[in-house]
C-alpha cells in the first residue's frame, strides 16, 4: 500500500516549509513537511471548517481530530482561549509539526497527541469535535470514527465535518443522521459542505 498522509510514520523525505497564513484576520506561522497533509497551503476545506465553527452551548474540551500540521485546532485555540483544545493525528510527523505550530503562535490552551482515531483519547469526552475526514482512508474507516465521535461527545456537543459533495458529503450526511438522529448542512463553498450533528 503507497504511503498516504494517514500514515503512522511517513517514510518520505523531509522536505520542511513554512509561511505565513491569515485566518479570520490573524496572520499565523505553519511549519509543513513532506508526508503530511496539505503541506503547501492550509488547505480551502479546513479554512471553511474554522470560518464557519462556532462553539457549542456544551461546556468542555474541543477536540481537532485528524489534526495535521495543526491550523484548525491552533486557530481555534486562538479564538477561544477560555477552552481547552485537543490535537490528535495517527502521522508522528504531524504531530512534531503541530506541537512547533502551536508555540510558533504562541498558543498554550493545546494538548497534541498521536493517537490513531480515538486509540489514546479512550475515556475523554469532548463538547465540540472537528474532523476534515481522510477520504483515501475509506468510508468504513471514516464511518467507525463518525461511531467513536458520537461516543466521545458530552450532551449537548457538536461533531463538525467538511466534505466535498463529489466525496461522499450526501452519505456522510446520512451517517450523521442515524447516529446523532440529526444532521444539518451549515456551509456550502465551492463544492465543500460543513455538516453538523448535535449530541442530543
Amino acid at each position: 500500500m503507497s504511503e498516504h498522509y494517514f500514515s503512522e510514520n511517513p517514510h518520505s523525505k523531509s522536505s520542511p516549509k513554512n509561511w505565513k497564513f491569515n485566518i479570520k484576520g490573524k496572520e499565523y506561522r505553519f511549519n509543513s513537511d513532506a508526508g503530511v497533509f496539505s503541506k503547501s497551503t492550509v488547505d480551502f476545506g479546513s479554512q471553511l471548517l474554522i470560518e464557519t465553527f462556532t462553539l457549542p452551548s456544551a461546556g468542555g474540551d474541543l477536540l481537532d481530530l485528524g489534526c495535521g500540521y495543526g491550523p484548525v485546532g491552533i486557530s481555534l485555540a486562538k479564538e477561544f482561549s477560555e477552552r481547552h483544545v485537543i490535537m490528535s493525528d495517527v502521522n508522528g510527523r504531524a504531530v512534531e509539526l503541530a506541537k512547533k505550530n502551536a508555540t510558533d503562535n504562541a498558543v498554550q490552551n493545546v494538548e497534541i497527541i498521536q493517537s490513531d482515531s480515538f486509540e489514546n483519547l479512550v475515556g475523554r469526552s469532548f463538547a465540540s469535535i472537528l474532523l476534515n475526514p481522510p477520504i483515501r482512508a475509506g468510508k468504513k474507516l471514516i464511518y467507525e470514527m463518525f461511531e467513536l465521535a458520537e461516543d466521545s461527545l458530552v450532551s449537548g456537543g457538536d461533531f463538525w465535518i467538511v466534505i466535498q459533495k463529489k466525496q461522499g458529503a450526501a452519505s456522510a450526511k446520512q451517517k450523521m443522521e442515524e447516529l446523532f438522529g440529526n444532521a444539518e448542512v451549515i456551509a456550502k463553498n465551492k463544492g465543500y459542505q460543513i455538516l453538523k450533528s448535535t449530541k442530543v
